[in-house]
């Protein structure tokens, strides 16, 4: 893959060959999710037998090896959490001034007067980086953050801009940043998925799974639910009447017919990926378990996410659950803060963004220090952000309307300048204004800590080189350690 652009022939329809794959729910979700391609990277020179997801270099050596992304859905307040604005305090309860021109909204909101800060900033650490009293456990770790103050999007909807953050257009179907990620890197673990999917139990997010789907891309690279618990993937244990010997030998003949019935088909891409798909769930019988197993964690550890305490328990498991998940090898992991509105806030913020952060704030800070005391925050890339942010005028009196024109994302991790703000909004934090960073400049610059070259890291489908960053996007280098 280095050095050049990678062609793949597109699979034929997902819904063939799930179809196909059979062995119950779990066995489908899993055929999905290992599917693989014999020619995406080194067309028919690729040897046999070689695993489905194997580790391949990026472009360039990288500082980052893996990814936790914390997606804060529904539009976390930027005003309010990560943006101090003195001029909105000063202004607050006046009619946004005619200067600042007509604002693309979804509601009529521009006769009301500006909503103040719900909360105080204060400079925090040594570095002196502003962030709200709404976080004040995620300040103790301002020093390891960037905060991008200027990014801005293309859509007021939740579920197109869900989706333009995680996969890089508003358009539902295009593969996401997590299912890139896998496609360029593969796995350091043969016996997880490379891309794993921690969703909210609150209910589903806007625009649905689609945001960390495959795409065009072979489905072994959408991302994989799992939850806690002895089950973290449904349908994956057998039966208790079938033993493992039994289970072995059924797999084993399996594994025999297909390699005669492929043998005759030059090896044919659909057949290769059922007998993968077997042996990973076979494999993931033993593994996954032991992954979402915590006791084994110390109880120092167990506080410091929170799940001591019933408002950050929840969270703080999934938080813990993926660092545990990055030291054995898992590529990509997003947890969702959130679930059907999360921090969609058009009543009341106060209210919206104090539930959730009393929720998240704990978790998020205590993965950001484990990770760092325990050697992987080098190599690691935390981004905590979501689909928007809000905007400066009131709603509903004491709530906020979607604002994707400025907002802001914080990274931590892996080739990041630590401590520092970057961008800025205008004086009421409505829009971008100072060195903006679109979300394909986000997309390129995140690419580009995990080693590649936004432009040559392609997949040929429909005719064309399709790309995340589409035919946009830089390198944000001022961000850059």
């Amino acid at each position: 893959m280095s050095g050049g652009t990678t062609h793949i022939p597109s699979l034929n329809s997902r819904r063939d060959f799930l179809w196909r794959a059979g062995g119950g729910l779990g066995g489908i979700a899993l055929a999905a999710l290992t599917a693989t391609d014999r020619s995406r990277v080194h067309g028919a020179d690729e040897p046999r037998g070689q695993p489905p997801l194997f580790a391949r270099p990026p472009h360039f050596v990288p500082p980052a090896q893996r990814v936790i992304w914390i997606f804060l859905h529904g539009g976390p307040s930027q005003v309010d959490l990560f943006d101090p604005k003195p001029d909105l305090v000063k202004y607050a309860g006046q009619p946004l001034p005619e200067s600042f021109g007509p604002v693309m909204t979804r509601r009529k909101i521009l006769q009301n007067p500006l909503l103040g800060p719900i909360r105080p900033f204060a400079p925090r650490g040594q570095s002196g980086l502003e962030i709200s009293d709404f976080l004040p456990e995620l300040a103790t770790q301002a020093d390891e953050l960037c905060v991008i103050r200027s990014c801005h999007g293309d859509s007021v909807n939740h579920p197109q801009s869900v989706y333009q953050m995680n996969t890089g257009t508003i358009l539902m179907g295009k593969p996401s940043l997590g299912s890139w990620v896998a496609y360029g890197l593969g796995s350091e673990n043969q016996n997880l998925p490379a891309f794993i999917v921690l969703p909210d139990p609150g209910g589903g997010i806007k625009g649905g799974p689609p945001a960390w789907g495959s795409g065009f891309l072979p489905a072994t690279y959408q991302g994989t639910t799992m939850r806690p618990g002895p089950n973290p993937i449904l349908d994956l244990r057998p039966q208790p009447t079938v033993s493992s010997d039994q289970q072995q030998a059924t797999l084993d003949l399996v594994r025999q017919l297909n390699s005669r019935h492929l043998s005759e088909r030059d090896r044919d891409g659909e057949l290769t990926a059922r007998v993968a798909a077997y042996e990973l769930a076979f494999r993931m019988q033993a593994t996954a378990p032991e992954l979402v197993d915590l006791t084994a964690e110390t109880q120092e550890t167990q506080a410091l996410y929170g799940l001591d305490a019933p408002a950050t328990r929840e969270f703080g498991t999934r938080c813990l659950l993926a660092r545990r998940m990055i030291e054995r090898g898992v590529r990509f992991v997003q947890i969702y803060s959130g679930g059907t509105d999360g921090w969609d806030a058009h009543a009341n913020v106060a209210k919206n963004h104090g539930d959730m952060c009393q929720k998240s704030d704990k978790p998020i800070a205590g993965l950001i220090c484990d990770l760092r005391r325990r050697g992987l925050l080098d190599d690691t890339l935390v981004i905590i952000g979501g689909e928007f942010g809000r905007m400066p005028m009131s709603e509903q009196g004491q709530g906020r309307d979607h604002n994707p024109w400025g907002y802001s994302v914080c990274l931590a991790g892996a080739g990041v300048k630590r401590g520092c703000a970057y961008g800025a909004t205008d004086a009421i934090g409505l829009r971008a204004a100072e060195n903006k960073v679109h979300v394909h400049d986000l997309h390129a610059t995140l690419l580009h800590l995990l080693g590649f070259d936004h432009e040559l890291l392609t997949y040929f489908h429909n005719g064309r080189n399709e790309r995340l960053t589409e035919t946009a996007g830089h390198v944000v280098y001022d961000i850059l350690a």
